[in-house]
């Protein structure tokens, strides 16, 4: 009876790890920075870019970037996904509000942006979990470093490509052009 019980919770426990494997971008919701909750399948076809974004960052002027790639390859299913963070030397320490009008003001911001979200430790997002461990990062690491981390997923959701801070926006147009085609 016992090993029947055991032999039970096994296949359950390989169930749920099998269904985690399983997964795609697409099985997570997130929300938007007004606060309503969408799923990530809205994207579906769509070569995103996710980026963990802050205000008072040295890489604040990576805004202005993101938006050109935005504006240049919106029309050929391209995003760019941005989820302010305030987990790096509390540079992000405004209301999802204050933010919104920060991006509209400063960088003319059209690109979807989400509510304020944790990107590593016990409090991540979902989606930020999921992302960080099937794109590692340098040595294999999965936290996320510092803000600004983008994640390039192509149209059928697999996530291609990992870029550290310093990476400029500018400089991934290459990588997002070949996903387009």
């Amino acid at each position: 009876m016992t090993k029947k019980i055991l032999l039970l919770i096994m296949l359950f426990l390989t169930s749920i790890i099998a269904k985690e494997n399983n997964m795609s971008i697409y099985d997570f919701n997130v929300k938007t920075i007004d606060g309503e909750e969408v799923s990530m399948s809205k994207y579906k076809g769509k070569v995103l870019l996710i980026v963990n974004v802050a205000s008072k960052c040295g890489f604040t002027s990576q805004y202005e970037g993101l938006e050109n790639l935005y504006e240049k390859y919106k029309n050929q299913d391209f995003m760019v996904l941005g989820f302010p963070s305030n987990q790096f030397a509390n540079q992000e320490p405004e209301s999802n509000d204050k933010i919104k009008e920060f991006c509209s003001l400063t960088y003319e911001v059209k690109f979807d942006m989400f509510s304020k979200i944790d990107v590593n430790g016990e409090n991540e997002a979902p989606l930020y979990k999921f992302l960080k461990s099937n794109q590692k990062g340098i040595l294999g690491t999965e936290n996320i470093k510092w803000n600004f981390t983008k994640f390039l997923v192509d149209k059928d959701g697999v996530i291609v490509d990992r870029y550290g801070s310093a990476t400029s926006p500018e400089s991934i147009e290459k990588d997002i052009v070949e996903l387009l085609k």
